[in-house]
C-alpha cells in the first residue's frame, strides 16, 4: 500500500524484484481489503479527541493490462473544541503495468458537502513528468528528473525489501490534494519480521493476515514519509507506517497526519478473480 491517504485527499498502493541471485517477479494479489480506523494518538492545540472510520481498498490488474485501484475512506474526528468532522474521500486511479502512464479522480465530501473534484492524467519518463488536469481546472505542468507513481514506486520497495535494502528515496505523484503536488519520499525498511506474540497487542489486530495463507508470506515494516521538495532538513507533511507483503497486501496499518495519528486494523480481506495469461 503506498500513500493510503493524506490530509486532503485518498491515494494510493507492486513487480520486479530479485531473490537467491535471479529475477523473480512478484504476482499482485487481486484484492478488497477493509480497515477500520481508531485514534492512536494525538497533540497540539485542538487535539482530537476521538477518531473512527474504515478504508475499503480494491486492487485489481497485472503487468500486461495495467492495475486498478479504487479507494474510500470516510473518516470521523471529535473535537471538543471544532465539534464532529466527517470526511468521505473517494479516489479511482489506473497505472499502466510499465509505470508511464497514470489517470486519476478524487472527489471530496466534508460534513455532507461536497468539496473539489480533482480529475487528471500523467506520462513519466526517466526524465520528465507531463500533468494534465481536467478538475478543478484545465491545466497542465511538468517537473523534471524521474518521478514515481504509486505503483511502481511500490515494485521498488518491494524490491529493496527482498534485495535487503532499508531505504528508498524517490519522488512521487499520486493526483492527491490539488492534482499538482509532487512530493518527495524516504521509505526506511526493516528486517522481515515473525507474525507478533500472543501476548502481544499487535496480534489481535489483522486477522486475516495471521490466520491463512498470508502467515507464511514474507513481508517487512516500512515507515514512508513525504515531503515538500526542498532542500535541508525537513519535517515529513505525512507519515504512512505499514507492513508491506510480497504480493502487495499491506497490514499494521497507521496513518500520522502530524497533530493526531490513526490506526488501521485489516477486518476483512477478499480475493479477487485475477488474469492467468499475462507472462511478464
Amino acid at each position: 500500500m503506498a500513500r493510503v491517504a493524506s490530509p486532503g485527499l485518498a491515494a494510493g498502493l507492486v513487480l520486479f524484484a530479485t531473490a537467491a541471485g535471479a529475477a523473480s517477479p512478484i504476482t499482485l494479489a487481486n484484492h478488497r481489503a477493509v480497515y477500520d480506523l481508531s485514534l492512536a494518538e494525538s497533540s497540539g492545540t485542538r487535539a482530537v479527541e476521538s477518531a473512527r472510520g474504515r478504508i475499503v481498498i480494491e486492487f485489481t490488474g497485472d503487468a500486461c493490462k495495467g492495475y486498478t485501484m479504487q479507494t474510500r475512506q470516510v473518516t470521523v474526528l471529535e473535537s471538543g473544541e471544532t465539534g464532529s468532522r466527517t470526511s468521505d474521500l473517494r479516489n479511482t486511479t489506473f497505472e499502466s503495468g510499465d509505470g508511464r502512464s497514470y489517470r486519476f479522480k478524487t472527489s471530496t465530501v466534508l460534513n455532507g458537502t461536497p468539496g473539489q473534484t480533482v480529475d487528471g492524467t500523467a506520462e513519466s519518463t526517466p526524465d520528465n513528468l507531463k500533468v494534465k488536469l481536467k478538475d478543478p481546472k484545465r491545466d497542465q505542468f511538468q517537473d523534471s528528473g524521474e518521478v514515481l507513481f504509486p505503483t511502481l514506486h511500490m515494485r521498488r520497495l518491494i524490491q529493496a525489501g527482498r534485495d535487503g535494502q532499508t531505504t528508498v528515496s524517490v519522488k512521487v505523484f499520486d493526483g492527491s490534494d490539488d492534482g499538482r503536488k509532487v512530493y518527495d519520499t524516504l521509505a526506511v525498511i526493516g528486517r522481515p519480521g515473525p507474525a507478533p506474540a500472543a501476548t502481544d497487542k499487535a496480534a489481535e489486530r489483522d486477522k486475516p493476515l495471521k490466520d491463512g495463507p498470508m502467515a507464511a508470506l514474507p513481508h517487512w515494516p516500512v515507515t514512508l514519509s513525504y515531503y515538500v521538495p526542498g532542500q535541508g532538513e525537513r519535517t515529513p507533511i505525512y507519515v504512512l507506517n505499514f507492513d508491506l507483503y510480497e504480493n502487495g497486501v499491506s497490514g499494521a496499518l497507521r496513518l500520522n497526519y502530524g497533530e493526531f495519528a490513526v490506526v488501521g486494523d485489516l477486518t476483512r480481506l477478499d480475493t479477487l478473480p485475477s488474469s492467468t495469461d499475462c507472462q511478464r
